[in-house]
């Protein structure tokens, strides 16, 4: 619990400073990313960079200019959320985490942690639940799901994942990203910003669920 809640000061933190306009172009990226979090949130645009775009002509900048990251427009969606989302947006999330929370059993064996929006409260109603998978053999996964008939399909994925796959549910989807354990070890605990980043395992969403309102 401490843990979460230290996680959470830095990430105000990390808002605050940006919210000040802190270094070059600050002002401009702010408000490109709340804007971009606004087009997220109410039209369920599901490609960033579109939105960032967008935004830019919204708001009659370049879009070719200095444009935010993901990172800065997630510090906006939680923002946004936090003036707009209300109970309801709350309710959403204790849902998704709910089921989150049964699919990180099911592939207890993998290490599954939950990360993304789900994970860090930014998620909007058309935001899938993402978990993360560690195994050297890709097949496995494939194999699991096969046995637990469970229907899913490939996508394509990067280099850093040894395979990613996606589960229709009635509340949207479930995408499951594969790595391999090495590559997972590898993967960076902090982003840019000094800030953790946030891989969830079952008992840490317990711990979430329990102490939510």
């Amino acid at each position: 619990m401490a843990r979460v809640r230290r996680s959470t000061a830095i990430d105000e933190a990390r808002r605050a400073e940006r919210r000040q306009g802190l270094g070059p172009d600050g002002e401009e990226r702010a408000s490109l990313a709340q804007a971009a979090a606004r087009l997220i949130a109410e039209h369920g645009l599901a490609d960033w960079s579109y939105a960032k775009k967008k935004a830019a002509r919204e708001l009659g900048l370049p879009e070719r200019g200095v444009l935010p990251g993901d990172d800065e427009v997630e510090d906006a969606l939680a923002e946004y959320h936090a003036l707009y989302g209300g109970d309801e947006h709350r309710a959403m999330i204790r849902e998704r985490r709910t089921e989150a929370l049964d699919w990180l059993r099911r592939f207890a064996e993998f290490d599954a942690r939950l990360v993304g929006g789900v994970a860090a409260g930014w998620a909007t109603e058309h935001s899938d639940i993402r978990i993360e998978l560690s195994t050297d053999d890709v097949k496995a996964i494939e194999f699991a799901l096969l046995n637990a008939r469970i229907a899913f399909r490939p996508l394509p994925n990067d280099r850093d994942e040894a395979g990613e796959y996606w589960i229709d549910t009635p509340r949207g989807g479930v995408r499951l990203s594969v790595r391999t354990r090495e590559a997972m070890w590898s993967r960076p605990r902090r982003d840019r910003h000094g800030a953790a980043v946030l891989r969830l395992d079952a008992a840490a969403v317990e711990t979430l669920l329990g102490s939510a309102p």
